[in-house]
C-alpha cells in the first residue's frame, strides 16, 4: 500500500490548518474519513466540497485512489 497526497484549499485549508497531508491509498471515502478523524474541523467543510483526483473531478466516493495520486479538496468558492 502506497501513499497519496491530499491538498486542502480555502476553507478546507483553514479547517485543517495545513496545506497538504499524505495518507495511505484506499478509497476516497476512507481517505476523507481519515482526514476528518485527524482534523475534526474538516467535518463541517468536507460535506460541501468537491474533489479532484489527479486533476479530474470525481464524485465517486468508492473510487480506489492509487498510490502516488493527488486529491484536491475544494470547498465552494465565492463569486461567479
Amino acid at each position: 500500500m502506497g501513499t497519496v497526497e491530499v491538498r486542502f484549499f480555502a476553507a478546507a485549508r483553514a479547517a485543517a490548518k495545513t496545506d497538504q497531508i499524505y495518507l495511505d491509498s484506499t478509497t476516497l471515502q476512507e481517505i476523507l474519513t481519515t482526514c476528518i478523524a485527524n482534523y475534526p474541523e474538516l467535518g463541517r467543510v468536507i460535506p460541501q466540497c468537491s474533489f479532484l483526483v489527479d486533476g479530474v473531478a470525481n464524485h465517486d466516493l468508492g473510487l480506489i485512489i492509487k498510490e502516488g495520486s493527488q486529491i484536491d479538496v475544494l470547498p465552494k468558492f465565492a463569486g461567479g
